[in-house]
Order: structure tokens, then C-alpha cells, then sequence
């Protein structure tokens, strides 16, 4: 792993919260380089997780198939960590799907690594439960978007988070994390003054 990496790697851990520096040099060490080709599943639904991502680059999303319909869910881009969290930390199937929309790059750490260096270092654990919480309390607001919230406040709302999103991410990907057609898309799109 580059320094950069390292560097990238330290930030977004401390966006969680702070660990020790031996914790943090052990936890750096298990992390490993993948190129992401676009469209590449990461996950499967009915996979179980094996791996925990940063993503340095490139865009994922996580989507659930019903009948025909794909259902978008989250999306994860340079900064943040991806792949399937309840998969990965209970070691059951996964319920949806995790893949690249774009080409990229990502270190990913195995799940027994994770569970290792939690047991040895109390720092860590407390990292991954502050995560794990970080994670509940933002699909709990999300849960209260899609319950309440026009599709329109839910796009509002969307950018207000992450403006960035816009030109990342295909419009009819934004259409299904709000939860409407790509025609109505267009239409939100012209009404929402950026």
C-alpha cells in the first residue's frame, strides 16, 4: 500500500474515530490493492461478504432485485468504505447485490482479518462498533426518507449530502435511489433548482 493510501486509509478511519498508532499499523497491514472493472460484482445476492472496501476511486452501488426491478440503496465513492455490512459482520448470505458502475480501485481487508484485530486490539473494536452505529443511524434516517419525504425532498436531500453525486452517477441510478422512473427523473431534474 502507497503512502497515499496509508494516508487516505488513516482519514477515513478517523472520521469513525481515532485508534491508537500500534493499533493503527497493525490494522493498516491485511489491506490490499484491487482494480474494479465496470460492472464487476463485488457481491452476489446470496453471497456472503468476505470483504470490507475503501473505495480510492470509482463508483459501487448496492441494489436489491424484485421481480424485473432493480431497487438501488447506497452508493459508495472515493472516501467512503463499500460492500455488503451485514453480510460481511454477521456471515450470512447477502440480501442484495454490490457492483462497480465505473472502473476503479479499492483496498479491501478479509473478514477474519477485521475479527482478529478487533480481538487484539480494544481501540479497533471500539472503531468498528462507532462505524457499525455511524451506519445503523444513517439507514435509519434514509428509512425516514423513503417513508416521508416526497421524491423530490428525497433528491433535494440526496444533494445536500453529496452534491458530488450528480456527475458521478448515471441518472436512472439516482432515479432508483429515489424511487422513480428515469422520465420522472428528468422532470425533478428540471424543477430542483442546483
Amino acid at each position: 500500500m502507497s503512502p497515499d493510501d496509508i494516508s487516505i486509509l488513516r482519514n477515513v478511519v478517523n472520521a469513525f474515530g481515532e485508534v491508537d498508532e500500534d493499533a493503527f499499523l497493525a490494522f493498516s497491514e491485511p489491506w490490499t490493492e484491487v482494480q474494479i472493472k465496470r460492472r464487476q460484482v463485488l457481491t452476489r445476492q446470496g453471497e456472503t461478504e468476505k470483504y470490507l472496501y475503501l473505495v480510492l476511486d470509482g463508483v459501487q452501488r448496492a441494489y436489491y432485485t424484485h421481480g424485473e426491478k432493480e431497487v438501488t440503496l447506497i452508493f459508495s465513492y472515493a472516501g467512503s468504505f463499500a460492500g455488503v455490512i451485514d453480510s460481511f459482520f454477521l456471515q450470512r448470505p447477502s440480501a442484495f447485490c454490490m457492483e462497480a458502475i465505473t472502473a476503479g480501485r479499492c483496498l479491501r481487508i478479509h473478514y477474519n482479518d477485521i475479527q482478529r484485530l478487533m480481538q487484539e486490539y480494544r481501540s479497533i473494536e471500539t472503531w468498528v462498533r462507532m462505524g457499525i452505529t455511524q451506519v445503523l443511524s444513517d439507514t435509519l434516517r434514509r428509512h425516514i426518507e423513503i417513508l416521508s419525504f416526497t421524491a423530490e425532498e428525497k433528491f433535494i436531500t440526496l444533494l445536500k449530502r453529496s452534491p458530488h453525486v450528480l456527475n458521478l452517477i448515471p441518472h436512472k441510478y439516482l432515479a432508483s435511489y429515489i424511487g422513480v422512473d428515469p422520465t420522472n427523473f428528468s422532470k425533478i431534474l428540471g424543477k430542483v433548482r442546483l
